[in-house]
C-alpha cells in the first residue's frame, strides 16, 4: 500500500522493535529509517522510562513525542513547548498496596519517580537492569523510603503466584489502578494509575504531528500493548506474542529476531528494499 499521506509508526520497545540482543536490527532501522526520509513519523511507546530508550530514540533520529511508563509520562526530547503529562499513582494507595503485597511474600518492589528508582531488597539482577541512564537508586524497604508519589509500581514475584496477586489488585484497587504483565527485560506486574495504557499517550501525543488516528500503525507483543493494538487502524502483532495480543490485532507479523517490523513496513509501503535474512 503506496500513500503521500504521512503515517504515524508506534513502537514497542522489548520484543517487538528490539531483538533479544536488545538491538535494533539494521534492515529494520534502514526501513524505518527511509519512511522517515519520506515524511512518515516514527515514534516510541514503552513500559520503559526514558532514561532506557533514549539510545533508541536519537539512534533513529526521531523528532516526535515518546510516550513512556506504558502512558503515565508523555512528553517530548526535544521540545520544552510540549505540554508533557506525567499521571502519577497516589501516594497513600501506593503505601496500602505495597503492605499488601509484602504479605505475598513477593520477590521484589520497585517504585520509579520518573528518574529516581526505589527497589525494596537489594538483587543484582534487578539492580543492572534499572541503572540504564545512571538514576538515583535507594535500595530498602519502600514503605518507609517512599515519600513522593510513584510514576509505576513494579511487582516481581514466583510465576505461582501471579494469579492470586492480580486477584487481589483487581478485589481491593480496581478503582485505583491498571496493572499489567511487562516482558523481557523482567517479568513483573507493572501498576500505574486508573486510566493509564499507551493507547491514551499515543492519542495525546499524535495531535503534535498532526496526523489522523485512521493513518497510525502500532506493533506489540505483551499485555501492555493491548489498547494500543485497538486504538490503532493497523494494530500489529509480533509472532513472539501472546496469544491473547495475536488475537485483537489486525495481522500478525514475523517475530522480533526475523524483522517482522521491517519486513511488514516494506510490504505496506512498496519500499522494495530486499530482505537478506543472513544479514
Amino acid at each position: 500500500m503506496k500513500t503521500t499521506n504521512p503515517y504515524l509508526i508506534c513502537l514497542d520497545l522489548d520484543g517487538t522493535l528490539l531483538n533479544d540482543e536488545k538491538e535494533i536490527s539494521p534492515y529494520t532501522k534502514q526501513v524505518l529509517l527511509t519512511l522517515q526520509e519520506q515524511g512518515h513519523h516514527l515514534m516510541i511507546a514503552t513500559g520503559r522510562p526514558y532514561r532506557a530508550c533514549d539510545i533508541y530514540y536519537h539512534e533513529l533520529n526521531m523528532h516526535t513525542p515518546i510516550v513512556n511508563f506504558n502512558g503515565a509520562y508523555v512528553h517530548h526530547p526535544d521540545d520544552t513547548a510540549f505540554e508533557m503529562i506525567h499521571d502519577e499513582l497516589d501516594l497513600d494507595v501506593a503505601h496500602e498496596m505495597i503492605h499488601s503485597l509484602k504479605k505475598y511474600n513477593v520477590s521484589n518492589l520497585v517504585a520509579e519517580v520518573r528518574d529516581h528508582v526505589y527497589i525494596d531488597n537489594y538483587d543484582e539482577t534487578l539492580f543492572e537492569g534499572f541503572s540504564m541512564g545512571n538514576p538515583n537508586i535507594e535500595i530498602g524497604n519502600l514503605l518507609e523510603n517512599l515519600t513522593e508519589a510513584p510514576t509505576s509500581l513494579l511487582v516481581e514475584s514466583p510465576e505461582a503466584q501471579i494469579p492470586q496477586i492480580k486477584d487481589m489488585l483487581n478485589h481491593f484497587y480496581a478503582e485505583n489502578i491498571e496493572h499489567r504483565r511487562w516482558g523481557a527485560p523482567f517479568p513483573v506486574i507493572e501498576i500505574v494509575r486508573k486510566g493509564i495504557n499507551k493507547a491514551g499517550g499515543i492519542d495525546y501525543a499524535r495531535q503534535y504531528v498532526d496526523i489522523d488516528r485512521d493513518h497510525i500503525i502500532a506493533f506489540g507483543d505483551e499485555d501492555n500493548d493491548s489498547e494500543m493494538l485497538k486504538y490503532a487502524t493497523h494494530g500489529i502483532a509480533m509472532a513472539n506474542g501472546l496469544d491473547e495480543i495475536k488475537m485483537i490485532a489486525d495481522e500478525e507479523t514475523y517475530s522480533n529476531n526475523d524483522d517482522g517490523i521491517g519486513r511488514y513496513l516494506n510490504d505496506f509501503f512498496n519500499l522494495n528494499i530486499p530482505y537478506n535474512a543472513d544479514k
